[in-house]
C-alpha cells in the first residue's frame, strides 16, 4: 500500500484528512509508525512535528530511523522498517537520501516491506521515492553553473511512472517540458492531494478540493494531460494506458 502526497504542511494540519487516512490504512489501534527523515538531514523540529501530528493527535507509537546521525547495524535497520505497520518518509534532498539508503541497503528493505503489504507514504521526497523516478530539485552541489533547475531522479521503481510533487508550485511547468521526452508515465501532484495505491488498485484523495492529480502521457509525439478525479480505488491498470 503507498500513499503519496504532493506536498503540504503537515505542521499547519494541511494534510490532515490524508494523515488520517494513512494511519486507518494499517487497520489497527495505535499502530507503529516509522518516519524516515534522511532527506531533510533529520532535523529534530520536523521529528517533533511528526511526534505531535502523528503520535499525539493520530495514536501512532512512533519510532524513527535514524540513517545519518545514527550508527544502527543493517540487521536493526531492516528490523525497524518490517516491524512497522505505517512508514512516512519526510520531504527534502531526494537525491542525497536516495543515496544514503542505497548505500544502507534501506531499498531492499523498503521493497520488502512493499512485498509485506506495510503503509508506505510520505511527502515530496517521500512521494517520489516510491515511483520509477522523480522530478525534482537539483542538488546545487552537483550543478553549481545552475546549467538546469530540475533533474530526473532514480527511485524505488514500486510505481512505474515519474512523478512530480509540488505540482502547482514553481517548476511544475518544467515537468510538461520533460514529458515531450519521457516514454512513459507521468504522475504530477499538487499539495494537499495524494495518490493511494491498494490491492492493485488506485484512487485519489484529497485534503483541499482545489488541489488535483493529473496523469501525462506522449501520444504520436503530443503530451496529453488528464485530471485524476476518481475518489474511489479502481483497476490500477487504468493509470498506465494511454
Amino acid at each position: 500500500m503507498i500513499v503519496a502526497i504532493g506536498g503540504g504542511e503537515i505542521s499547519k494540519l494541511e494534510t490532515w484528512v490524508i494523515d488520517e487516512y494513512i494511519v486507518n490504512l494499517a487497520g489497527k489501534v495505535n499502530p507503529k509508525a516509522l518516519f524516515i527523515p534522511t532527506a531533510s538531514n533529520e532535523p529534530q523540529g520536523y521529528i517533533d512535528i511528526f511526534n505531535d501530528i502523528y503520535g499525539k493527535r493520530l495514536g501512532c507509537k512512533i519510532d524513527v530511523l535514524y540513517l545519518i546521525n545514527g550508527n544502527l547495524s543493517g540487521i536493526e535497520i531492516r528490523s525497524k522498517i518490517l516491524s512497522a505497520d505505517i512508514i512516512y518518509v519526510g520531504g527534502g534532498d531526494t537525491v542525497k537520501m536516495m543515496e544514503v539508503w542505497r548505500s544502507k541497503k534501506v531499498d531492499e528493505y523498503l521493497k520488502e516491506a512493499y512485498e509485506a503489504g506495510i503503509v508506505l507514504s510520505g511527502l515530496s521526497a517521500g512521494s517520489m521515492c516510491w515511483f520509477r523516478y522523480g522530478h525534482g530539485d537539483s542538488d546545487l552541489s552537483r550543478n553549481k553553473d545552475g546549467w538546469w533547475d530540475y533533474q530526473r531522479i532514480d527511485g524505488l521503481s514500486f510505481i512505474d511512472a515519474i512523478h512530480c510533487p509540488h505540482y502547482n508550485e514553481k517548476g511544475g511547468e518544467g515537468f510538461d517540458e520533460i514529458m515531450k521526452t519521457f516514454e512513459g508515465i507521468g504522475i504530477a501532484i499538487e499539495n494537499n492531494c495524494a495518490l493511494v495505491i491498494k490491492d492493485d488498485k488506485f484512487k485519489i484523495l484529497k485534503s483541499d478540493e482545489k488541489s488535483n492529480a493529473y496523469k501525462l502521457y506522449k501520444l504520436n509525439g503530443i503530451v496529453y494531460k488528464q485530471i485524476l478525479d476518481n475518489y474511489d480505488l479502481i483497476d490500477m491498470n487504468k493509470l498506465f494506458e494511454s
